[in-house]
């Protein structure tokens, strides 16, 4: 790894000299304008550190329960499609990566490689991502195998009944290159996304006419029927809707707006965390993802009530450089980062993290009259 990839930013640079730019614009584009995408990285500039002195800090710990799993640090690796995009062994890479660095994966229904290959790589907990499919048939199959697997949980995204617009996808005609394939669905199911013009995208045009946008909430008794998994929403951005959720007895809750990537004009997911904590009751923990980059990132969505971040983008960085040794360096970096927050926060444990040790980031006072 070169020294100088201190930071995620150096990553990102770094990802980003070697991706071929149509694969770079599908991995970092959001939606629309993409205002809500810049917006998820700004809002953690709107909150400063109160730091404590005179605490003990010879150890500080990152370890935090989660879903009957003691985790070493709160981070899970968000769900994206085809990690084969960026490295030909794709997502048992960034599985053995996670298990390294004590962090859970959320394999994509998308992924580009076997939902048994992944397990048999991993050594960390594992869960399984889903989109609603109009072929319920499908979700069924892909669910019994999870389990048989060994994944530990599942996650539905509910922001997308459909894709949003992402208007770099569209210029550049983005499509799944052929010889990367969501391998653990049937092909003929696959085949739009493998299709697209100047102007169009086959992801688009494949959620068109594969997601099932007539999805409620009295659906998901369907999916509770055919599974003892614990069940994660991702894509909460109200207190409405996460009141919701715990009423339909799910387990817990993703704070996102898809990463910037669905509807443009979104909240940012840090401003809306607040108010879905606040709704839900304790045993429910939540989650936060968007915009995360640095450990005191972690640490400012932790003092606002998230138990854990998912962090998406960042892992393809590293898994484009450098594969799983790349993968794990992301992923100690935001822990080391973390730890480090922790200690000249003099709040030695994530449990000391609260509203106490934040601020609102001090603005210049207006100039005073003169006379």
């Amino acid at each position: 790894m070169p020294v100088g990839l201190l930071t995620l930013a150096g990553m990102e640079r770094a990802a980003r000299a070697q991706l071929p730019p149509e694969i770079w614009d599908f991995i970092e584009g959001g939606s629309g304008s993409e205002r809500t995408l810049a917006a998820n990285r700004e809002m953690f500039g709107h909150y400063a550190l109160r730091p404590r002195t005179l605490v003990d800090v010879s150890t500080c710990s990152t370890a935090v329960p989660l879903l009957g799993t003691e985790l070493r640090t709160p981070l899970a690796i968000a769900p994206m499609a085809y990690h084969r995009l960026v490295h030909s062994d794709g997502e048992t890479v960034t599985a053995r990566a996670a298990g390294r660095a004590g962090a859970v994966l959320v394999a994509g229904i998308f992924a580009s490689r076997s939902l048994e290959s992944i397990a048999a790589a991993a050594t960390g907990p594992l869960w399984l991502q889903l989109y609603w499919l109009r072929r319920r048939d499908a979700l069924a199959a892909l669910i019994e195998r999870a389990e048989a697997a060994g994944f530990a949980a599942l996650m539905l995204t509910v922001d997308a009944p459909r894709i949003g617009r992402r208007l770099r996808d569209l210029r550049n005609g983005f499509a799944v290159p052929p010889d990367i394939r969501a391998v653990n669905l049937d092909p003929a199911l696959m085949a739009a996304s493998h299709r697209a013009d100047v102007g169009s995208s086959g992801i688009a045009e494949h959620a068109l006419e594969q997601f099932d946008p007539s999805l409620t909430w009295s659906d998901l008794a369907w999916l509770r029927a055919r599974t003892r998994l614990p069940l994660v929403l991702k894509g909460i951005l109200t207190a409405e809707d996460a009141r919701l959720a715990a009423e339909h007895g799910v387990d817990a809750v993703v704070v996102s707006n898809h990463g910037g990537r669905q509807l443009d004009g979104a909240v940012p997911a840090l401003a809306a965390l607040p108010e879905v904590v606040a709704a839900l009751p304790p045993e429910v923990p939540v989650l936060l993802d968007g915009g995360v980059r640095t450990g005191t990132d972690i640490a400012v969505a932790l003092a606002l009530g998230a138990r854990a971040v998912l962090v998406g983008r960042p892992v393809l960085w590293g898994l484009a450089v450098d594969g799983e040794a790349g993968v794990v360096r992301v992923l100690d970096l935001l822990r080391d980062e973390l730890e480090h927050t922790l200690a000249l926060l003099g709040r030695p444990t994530l449990a000391d993290l609260d509203h106490s040790a934040l601020a609102p980031w001090p603005t210049a006072p207006a100039p005073r009259p003169t006379a």
